[in-house]
């Protein structure tokens, strides 16, 4: 099976991440999307993450039922920080029948050099990069690359975080059982 990983700190969750999933999963030779929150990412401050494994429940009520989308815990057994090429590397050996690509948007891929063996990483597995307004691809840095033009909404986890502590309705930017759960349990306030 050809898995692509998305990786994030999905901090919470929102549409938009699920519009590329579903778009990537869709428009590749991708067969299935695994979501793959990041307990802590190196090159993100986590004093403003919410506990990972809040994330992990948010990311999984918001993709039940769709049997084109996954939520894997992979990073929450590996040693933290997680760096992507350890990741990969385990997940070859646990499944060494599927291939595995990354979906990433050009944000991320324009600082793909300060990445832990970066190299490796581009040179075994296939990147799918969705534009991000104001991030050209100049360089590859000889990655398999394919752009993938999947629709973007201009929504960021960060906004996200904000309208919940200046209580601001946050429906139709996560998914519904997603929203419902961080009112619950008021999260990021």
């Amino acid at each position: 099976m050809h898995v692509g990983l998305y990786f994030g700190s999905f901090n919470p969750i929102h549409i938009g991440h699920l519009i590329i999933a579903s778009y990537a999963r869709h428009t590749t030779e991708l067969e299935q999307v695994w979501l793959v929150p990041s307990p802590q990412n190196p090159l993100k401050h986590s004093a403003t993450l919410l506990n990972e494994y809040h994330r992990l429940h948010l990311v999984q009520i918001s993709i039940e039922g769709d049997p084109n989308l996954r939520v894997t815990d992979i990073e929450f057994h590996l040693p933290k920080p997680s760096y992507t090429i350890d990741t990969l590397t385990y997940l070859q050996e646990k499944y060494p029948h599927h291939t595995f690509s990354i979906i990433m948007g050009s944000d991320s891929f324009t600082n793909i050099h300060k990445w832990k063996n970066y190299q490796t990483l581009l040179t075994n597995h296939k990147i799918f990069v969705y534009n991000r307004p104001g991030f050209s691809i100049t360089e590859t840095h000889g990655a398999i690359l394919e752009i993938i033009e999947a629709p973007l909404l201009s929504i960021s986890s960060t906004q996200i975080r904000a309208m919940i502590r200046q209580q601001i309705p946050i429906r139709y930017l996560v998914p519904d059982a997603a929203a419902k759960e961080i009112m619950d349990n008021n999260y990021y306030r």
